[in-house]
């Protein structure tokens, strides 16, 4: 399974486990958005250190674009690949589902 593969299927399992499953519906909040720019903006910071320093490299086969390193362009922004963002928003989303989940049980 390549990186791009994988990014993809990580997205669409959280989003339906946010709308379906656990119906927390955190992707239709503002709230939600708000705090994902946020993370996203230090993401890309970090993600930028580590593959334009080439700290962390990546297959050329295995992600969208070819294997040059670029600021920006051949799907990369900030030098990372794009499916780096879609792996942290993926994350992140799960892990703000099981906090609201976890929570709003301890509240109860």
């Amino acid at each position: 399974m390549s990186y791009t593969v994988a990014a993809a299927v990580a997205v669409l399992a959280v989003l339906v486990i946010d709308l379906f499953v656990t119906r927390t519906r955190l992707v239709c909040t503002l709230r939600w958005w708000l705090s994902y720019a946020i993370i996203a903006a230090f993401q890309l910071l970090t993600n930028g250190w580590l593959t334009g320093r080439s700290i962390v490299t990546y297959r050329p086969d295995a992600i969208l674009g070819g294997g040059a390193v670029r600021f920006i362009g051949d799907w990369r922004l900030a030098y990372a690949p794009v499916e780096d963002l879609g792996f942290g928003f993926a994350l992140v989303l799960l892990t703000l589902i099981v906090w609201s989940r976890v929570g709003g049980r301890e509240r109860r």
